[in-house]
């Protein structure tokens, strides 16, 4: 059996080690205090600089691990990835990384286990690692990957066994061979993120936007309405303080009537929840209609109680006002939410955007509010998650460009990818939108940050010390949370707000993927609209312009990778749509076609053979190389005969100048059905400046031999 930490030679001397030997800490820790090898738990918190890691997964439990075999192995591979780097095989184990490490590593053991009865490394040979790559390749829901990630614990086992009590494996886990080659997984340089379809991000970064411009004033003046109402509740308690009993009670139904006294006179309803969220509902004895209950929380509120105080005061207890508040039910009807805060109205349906608030539905809407901000602030950015949740109170600034012309917003986080544990301090530089944002996230977050002492944007929006402080992972459901309010509030049954996927299933939102979408339509897309208001080329100027994040964060690399798949993309649809009968026009119109047509007769597609895409994207991937995609024409960029470049001087002729572009002359411009309405518009804008009689004759004729230009590409001639 394999001997335990505790029998092996060096055992006394390693339970007093401390666990982060040799990681950086974070200000403000003592190495004495740090958790020793032999501890029952292990808190890798004072080497996580990511301050909104998550707790679980930056400590570690031995005493949730039964078996004593598995419990020291465990202990033992930890402790010396942590600690040991060995060159060519591992870097150290970064200690936010822990709790991945340990339930990768659990589950070998308990294989090994299962296997042989007991956790012996000794005993393990090539047959049984074999048996464990079967086992993990045989659920199909496993992907590859995740089997190589896996696969990786024996060969760490191999690799650190100079460092291990045990003496880990004495052999080399399939001959050397990778663990990936044995998963079967071959790593593809694209990434396998999906971008959000422009039907589902318009949208969402449409009523994201919105929430930050019209709803926010709602939502804080709400905030501000309660924080009264609990300030004067409490001064009635301390007003009725000397009172017994029935004065109290006496007074608190002279409160409760003259509350509905104002209601009745404004028209208004007795205060219901917004929602039945305990499951309890309320009948009304006149119409029969069903509606979540009457909202007692904010009726304590005006009249001075703490039912959580004095559950015996309740207003609703026989003894308190049940036939007062029946009473109005009946005459006045319910109002659900009930506070006074008035919302705004929408332009589009002239009613107001929500009903009005109560507690919860406030606390929700802050939510959704900080769900909205999140969508500005990654989408509009490029950040990955870790940099946007490292944003911190003061993190915006606005400066003006290098040459003083341009006032310029400027966030400031960390960037962690490929740096040290404790990241790099970083600037992106954003548009306006996302310097609004933030400012929203500075008013949202500051009531639960200043009670709790902290300084992130991003905390967990209940002021209560009993939860943890980061948002961290939960981000994930709170966006497919405000995906579903968004059509719950302003979708009807058949059209949501935010459409559905190609499954016709709700669109499945990560955080990765505002990085993969952005980047994709800066790179291919760069003069589309961002919720109708906001050009992506706007979004990529500011990404570009002195943007730190270029070396430090990675996007710029991130844009020119999609810029390649985006064009491969757009190729294979011209290949799809020509094969379908599209015509072209245009300079450029020959030349692809005849490329086109000439990988179309090297396949000989028949119907059941165009699926053979790979082979497709490759025959394509030169002619992809030079495509760029226009409003008013593509351009299959050749340097040497371009018309743009001819115009302009100290240029880079590596890229197209569409500024300058003149598709109906250039030989590199290739007109698709696709670019129609944008010339169609044209043709209409210049029909009516000729309508104009202040035109002189020179105007007159240059406008008609442009419309003259325009009438040729929309009759298919291009020229």
């Amino acid at each position: 059996m394999m001997r335990s930490v505790a029998t092996a030679s060096t055992a006394g001397q390693l339970d007093l080690r401390p666990v982060l030997e040799s990681a950086p800490l974070k200000p403000g820790f003592d190495r004495d205090a740090l958790s020793r090898y032999g501890d029952p738990s292990w808190d890798l918190g004072p080497a996580v600089f990511r301050e909104n890691a998550r707790r679980c997964h930056i400590t570690v439990h031995f005493g949730s691990v039964e078996d004593v075999g598995i419990r020291e192995a465990l202990r033992e591979l930890l402790y010396a990835k942590l600690n040991i780097d060995i060159p060519g095989h591992r870097k150290k184990l970064p200690p936010g990384s822990v709790r991945q490490a340990f339930n990768r590593a659990r589950r070998f053991f308990e294989f090994v286990r299962d296997e042989l009865g007991v956790v012996d490394l000794r005993r393990i040979g090539q047959p049984l690692l074999d048996r464990y790559a079967r086992h993990l390749k045989a659920d199909r829901a496993r992907r590859p990957a995740i089997v190589a990630q896996l696969l990786e614990i024996p060969s760490d086992l191999h690799a650190y066994r100079d460092h291990l009590p045990s003496g880990g494996l004495h052999f080399q886990p399939w001959a050397g061979k990778p663990p990936a080659r044995v998963a079967g997984y071959r790593h593809v340089r694209e990434n396998r993120t999906p971008r959000i379809p422009e039907e589902i991000i318009s949208p969402l970064l449409a009523w994201s936007i919105r929430y930050i411009t019209e709803f926010a004033p709602d939502i804080f003046a709400a905030r501000e309405e309660l924080e009264r109402l609990e300030s004067h509740c409490a001064a009635l308690i301390r007003s009725d303080q000397a009172l017994d009993r029935r004065e109290r009670r006496d007074r608190q139904r002279k409160r409760l009537s003259d509350l509905f006294d104002r209601l009745r006179r404004e028209g208004r309803g007795v205060p219901i929840w917004g929602t039945a969220h305990n499951g309890v509902t309320l009948r009304h004895s006149g119409t029969g209609e069903v509606t979540p209950p009457v909202n007692s929380h904010l009726l304590h509120l005006h009249i001075g109680i703490d039912a959580r105080a004095e559950k015996r005061m309740h207003i609703q207890l026989a003894s308190g006002a049940p036939d007062l508040i029946g009473a109005a039910l009946s005459e006045l009807g319910g109002e659900p939410g009930g506070m006074d805060t008035p919302i705004s109205i929408l332009p589009e349906t002239g009613r107001p955007w929500r009903p009005r608030f109560d507690a919860k539905t406030l606390a929700h809407e802050e939510r959704m509010l900080q769900s909205a901000a999140y969508v500005l602030c990654a989408y509009l950015t490029g950040m990955r998650d870790c940099e946007v949740q490292a944003m911190q109170r003061g993190c915006l600034s606005l400066t003006r460009s290098e040459d003083g012309m341009i006032m310029r917003h400027r966030v400031r986080s960390v960037a962690y990818k490929g740096k040290s544990s404790q990241g790099e301090t970083a600037e992106w530089i954003t548009i306006e939108p996302v310097a609004k944002a933030i400012e929203v996230l500075e008013r949202l977050s500051f009531r639960v940050t200043s009670a709790r002492g902290l300084k992130t944007l991003w905390p967990v929006l209940i002021a209560r010390p009993a939860c943890k402080d980061h948002l961290s992972a939960e981000i994930v459901r709170q966006l497919n949370r405000f995906r579903d309010h968004l059509n719950d509030l302003f979708g009807a049954r058949d059209v949501p707000a935010v459409p559905n996927g190609p499954d016709d299933q709700p669109w499945r939102i990560t955080t990765r993927q505002f990085r993969r979408t952005i980047a994709w339509h800066i790179a291919n897309r760069p003069f589309g609209t961002i919720a109708g208001m906001i050009q992506y080329k706007h979004a990529s100027v500011a990404a570009f312009e002195g943007y730190a994040g270029a070396s430090r964060s990675g996007f710029r690399a991130e844009v020119e990778n999609q810029r390649s798949l985006g064009q491969l993309d757009d190729l294979l649809t011209y290949f799809d749509e020509r094969q379908a009968g599209a015509t072209l026009s245009g300079p450029a119109a020959a030349r692809v076609a005849k490329t086109l047509d000439g990988v179309s007769a090297e396949l000989d597609p028949l119907p059941a053979m165009i699926a053979d895409r790979a082979r497709l994207r490759t025959m394509l991937a030169s002619l992809a190389r030079t495509l760029h995609v226009g409003v008013l024409a593509d351009c299959f960029f050749d340097p040497g005969t371009a018309m743009c470049l001819k115009q302009a001087t100290n240029v880079d002729n590596k890229m197209p100048l569409t500024a300058l572009c003149q598709p109906t002359r250039c030989p590199n411009a290739c007109i698709t059905a696709r670019h129609r309405p944008a010339w169609k518009r044209m043709a209409d804008d210049t029909r009516s400046l000729l309508r104009e009689k202040r035109l002189s004759k020179l105007q007159r004729e240059v406008l008609r031999s442009e419309l003259g230009r325009i009438q040729a590409v929309l009759e298919g001639g291009g020229q």
